[in-house]
């Protein structure tokens, strides 16, 4: 039997998760039901490769997704979420084969309105077993609860801090996460707000910026989603301002601590994390 104190997850408990969530401006999910390969840029479906390779030159990022547990075979449902922080929205199509994906542009197509938010827990077990122990598991409990939506998703880097997890339309990820926090996060999306709670940070924005908005609400308490825009920049200063006009100047930096393994059975690298100091409010 494998060592469970080895994995990742186990190894990386006192990494902090603000600032870790992957950059993108909107997210492209296709269902698949059966086996994910160990990555989707080298899926064996030339149309899905064609898809992931029209939704980085977008900005965007591709995911399969499936229903947790056994589901029953049908047409394809493809969910399309901008999260642009300003207009954040969820739709959704679905497609009867190839042809249909090929005929999808992330940031230009648009399906029908998706009512509510969307979890979507990573699974990816090819990619690390943590995500495969501790993903499926949350995935399962949150589904026997009956709310919110909840769906497997492929990568979302990360393994670490399995489980992993990412709401949909606002684009906020969490990690370490347990069933009340998933449910919380979850219909937290579906109302326009963020539950920060083991947020890893919002994929709209820069590390920097992730902690630096992050530091901003705890400070405040903001929940709205789109209450707060964040300055481009990675620091020293990260300028975050609210809808009122309001502006705070946060103090960030990146630190590297001593090395572990990112994923499971890999070699151990040198871990770096960003820090928010406290916010100070501009005159």
């Amino acid at each position: 039997m494998a060592d469970l104190t080895s994995r990742c997850a186990i190894l990386a408990r006192s990494e902090p998760v603000a600032g870790t969530a992957p950059v993108a401006s909107g997210w492209v999910c296709v269902e698949q039901r059966g086996a994910w390969p160990r990555s989707v840029d080298d899926h064996p479906d030339p149309k899905i490769r064609a898809l992931h390779a029209r939704a980085a030159e977008a900005g965007w990022k591709l995911l399969l997704i499936r229903r947790p547990g056994r589901t029953e075979p049908g047409p394809t449902r493809v969910l399309l979420a901008d999260t642009s922080p300003a207009a954040p929205r969820l739709t959704t199509l679905t497609v009867d084969g190839p042809d249909g994906l090929a005929a999808i542009v992330p940031g230009r197509t648009v399906g029908d309105d998706y009512p509510g938010g969307v979890l979507l827990v990573c699974t990816h077990g090819r990619r690390d077993r943590c995500c495969a122990l501790d993903g499926r598991a949350l995935a399962a409990a949150v589904r026997s609860i009956g709310e919110p939506d909840v769906w497997e998703c492929s990568h979302l880097g990360g393994h670490r801090f399995a489980p992993t997890a990412l709401v949909l339309p606002t684009g906020y990820l969490y990690g370490r996460i347990d069933v009340a926090g998933a449910v919380a996060a979850g219909k937290a999306a579906g109302l326009g707000e963020v539950e920060l709670g083991r947020c890893r940070g919002r994929s709209a924005w820069s590390p920097a910026g992730q902690v630096a908005e992050l530091a901003v609400r705890e400070l405040t308490g903001l929940r709205d989603a789109a209450a707060l825009t964040v300055a481009p920049g990675d620091g020293p200063e990260v300028l975050v301002t609210a809808g009122d006009g309001t502006r705070w100047s946060v103090p960030v930096r990146r630190t590297t601590g001593p090395a572990r393994p990112a994923s499971c059975g890999t070699d151990p690298t040198p871990v770096t994390s960003w820090h928010a100091g406290t916010p100070v409010r501009l005159h």
